[in-house]
């Protein structure tokens, strides 16, 4: 299931983007969706309610939505929650997230080193480099948290191996 789910991850990002506004709001509608897809990139892209739609309703047919409708007054509203598959392909994707985000930092990170080799670096201006600083500090603080979240585990693992051998 991993590999299908990196292709889908990466060839139709929308799809993902959905699952995890729906999982973060326990709830969304169509409308719901793309004004927050619009939010997330800063309005730069907003998917037609087609796409939208035709992606929500072939979601439900895979089992990662459920519909439910109601009724303001004639209008009907359809609103869609995680079912328990879509949570389990939530879980996954973000572990896979995860690590391609810290293959992509090195990636960045040699990728820059080979510009700046080869008379491609630019210098960047001071309120650029304040604005970078405050994005790696936030990854930082969310990977030291993590760090000791998962040595924390680690630790209770080995705890419960030491009682049960003991």
């Amino acid at each position: 299931m991993p590999e299908r789910l990196m292709k889908n991850m990466f060839l139709a990002p929308i799809r993902h983007l959905i699952l995890v506004i729906v999982g973060f709001k326990g709830e969304a509608h169509g409308y719901e969706i793309l004004k927050e897809i619009e939010k997330i990139t800063c309005g730069t892209w907003k998917p037609s309610h087609g796409n939208i739609y035709t992606m929500l309703s072939k979601m439900v047919e895979e089992g990662l939505l459920e519909p439910k409708e109601e009724y303001h007054g004639k209008r009907k509203l359809v609103k869609y929650t995680l079912t328990e598959k879509g949570w389990n392909y939530l879980r996954e994707a973000n572990e896979l997230a995860l690590q391609s985000l810290y293959i992509s930092i090195q990636y960045h990170e040699t990728l820059r080193k080979k510009l700046e080799e080869l008379g491609y670096g630019r210098e960047l201006a001071r309120e650029a480099i304040g604005r970078y600083l405050e994005v790696l500090d936030r990854v930082c603080e969310i990977l030291d948290a993590k760090r000791r979240a998962l040595r924390e585990m680690l630790e209770e693992k080995e705890s419960e191996e030491e009682k049960k051998e003991g």
